[in-house]
């Protein structure tokens, strides 16, 4: 066998292989902890229960925010008050936050000029009383019960620094909608059970997160040039010692692309953070001391080398094609073998996932035929992005503000 023929193996078995991992993690994570966990959970806070401040970023929210904190106050949870940022909006967002600020004592509205996501989040922590510090988006609808689920985790366990949620998708109208809600059952949400599983959690989404606030001052906050704050406050809450948590139960209904445009500058944003993180952090995840982030970096390290793989592939059919005939390696029978396997773990990991996820969300199962497709759209558009994203987080001048754009919410939502 030369090159290209190992080359083609790998590049077809990969998936199924990282699918498997995925199916298995998530399944223990569910059997060792998740089933046991009541839903839904009734909490009986006292006067000990921590204090918790939410902080919502904003830029250019005008048609969210309203709906977003009505929302946030119908909390279950006693002893909380929000901070809202507005991060230099170009629309009506600073008066409607200030008219809102009237509405409930317990808000409080920052003004600023744009300097991006991470310094809105930290001019909100340095006005912070809480212990536990909440963070969603400003287009975000949190479940009433989320923030209970999120603090039961800070207060079982001194070691937890983060906690993760379950980021839902709402807009469905569009054949990308309803692929991204299988997406983030079966992948992003299998994913991070796998994850916590195996010891470390590449990412506390942004959108629904919450931290130790003494944790987050000893690291110094968000970072402010990177173009994923929340990829970069995961790995160095993790670097310091700290545990990451991942809790299902902690919902939170989000606003995402229904175009093809918006997704690709979505995912490119997304791949962008992630090179950054891995670049500036490799040489200290390579210590031994930091020996849980290995199977972590070792999976990120192939995902990016199987990206690159394919593109190879593809160059490499083109050039037989047009100048040199030569053995092409994936014949018609190895397409056929790693197909059917593919095919069939992708059937098993969408089953075992919204079994798992149908727990929170009854109607996820009518996004069952559209998950199909999400092999033949989302992988070419996440390798197509891998591809551009890394030389870009190499290039990309450290100490530069990573500054925000208003984000594609949807079809239904960019109408109004």
């Amino acid at each position: 066998m030369n090159i290209l023929d190992h080359l083609a193996i790998f590049t077809l078995g990969y998936p199924s292989l990282m699918a498997t991992i995925w199916i298995c993690g998530g399944i223990y994570f569910y059997v060792h902890w998740e089933r046991k966990q009541p839903w839904p959970a009734t909490f009986m806070w006292d006067e000990n229960a921590p204090k918790v401040t939410v902080l919502l970023p904003c830029y250019n929210e005008e048609a969210n925010v309203d709906e977003t904190i009505h929302h946030l106050f119908k909390q279950n949870y006693p002893h909380m008050d929000v901070i809202a940022v507005n991060d230099g909006s170009k629309d009506d967002t600073a008066s409607r936050l200030d008219a809102l600020a009237l509405e409930y004592p317990a808000l409080q509205v920052l003004h600023q000029a744009n300097q991006g996501k991470a310094s809105a989040m930290n001019n909100g922590l340095s006005y912070a009383t809480g212990d536990i510090i909440v963070g969603i988006d400003g287009d975000a609808i949190l479940d009433y019960d989320a923030i209970g689920y999120m603090v039961s985790h800070f207060i079982s366990s001194p070691n937890v620094s983060g906690v993760t949620g379950n980021p839902r998708v709402r807009t469905r109208s569009t054949a990308i909608g309803k692929i991204q809600t299988g997406e983030f059952s079966a992948i992003i949400g299998l994913i991070k059970r796998a994850q916590r599983i195996y010891g470390m959690v590449f990412t506390i989404s942004g959108v629904i997160c919450a931290f130790r606030r003494k944790a987050l001052e000893e690291i110094g906050g968000w970072n402010t040039d990177m173009i994923t704050e929340d990829i970069d406050v995961s790995w160095r809450l993790q670097l310091a010692g700290g545990q990451v948590r991942y809790e299902p139960r902690a919902m939170c209904w989000v606003l995402m692309p229904e175009t093809l445009r918006g997704l690709f500058k979505q995912r490119l944003r997304w791949a962008q953070g992630g090179g950054e993180v891995f670049l500036r952090y490799f040489s200290q995840t390579s210590r031994w001391k930091n020996r849980r982030f290995w199977l972590l970096m070792l999976e990120y390290i192939i995902s990016v080398v199987w990206c690159y793989s394919v593109i190879t592939l593809i160059v490499a059919w083109l050039i037989s094609q047009l100048l040199m005939p030569m053995a092409w390696p994936i014949t018609a029978k190895l397409l056929s073998y790693f197909g059917s396997i593919l095919i069939a773990i992708s059937f098993i990991q969408f089953s075992v996932s919204f079994y798992i996820d149908s727990r929170y969300d009854k109607e996820i199962f009518r996004c069952v035929y559209w998950s199909i497709w999400y092999p033949f759209a989302y992988w070419i558009i996440n390798m197509a992005t891998v591809i551009i994203a890394f030389p870009k987080a190499m290039l990309r001048q450290k100490g530069r503000h990573a500054t925000w754009t208003s984000p594609d919410r949807g079809e239904q939502f960019n109408e109004q």
